[in-house]
């Protein structure tokens, strides 16, 4: 369950900006980004906890934000992806089990 969270955390975005481009309706993106965000907070929750929800939650509307200014530099499906595969990283890697995070603490 957390490969296919973290997929639809990236995806989403792809999604979303795909739809917003295509259809020239921005807001059709924003429903895809808002339903899959709540989706994904869902999953981070029971995978996780509130406290790493909460992290990926503002982390996902973060990646959203910040691809804004990156397209000026770099072109918008780049900024995109980047911002995608951020996301989709950061969410695989803190919803990984509690007990194997303690084991990586340890030692």
């Amino acid at each position: 369950m957390r490969a296919l969270t973290a997929a639809v955390a990236a995806g989403s975005l792809l999604l979303g900006f795909a739809v917003a481009q295509l259809s020239g309706v921005r807001f059709l993106g924003g429903v895809v980004l808002l339903a899959a965000g709540v989706w994904c907070a869902r999953q981070w929750f029971l995978l996780a906890g509130k406290r790493v929800m909460w992290v990926l939650g503002l982390t996902y509307f973060a990646a959203f934000v910040l691809s804004h200014p990156l397209g000026r530099l770099v072109g918008t499906w780049p900024a995109v992806l980047t911002a995608a595969a951020v996301m989709g990283t950061t969410s695989y890697i803190l919803t990984r089990p509690a007990a194997e995070r303690a084991a990586q603490l340890a030692g």
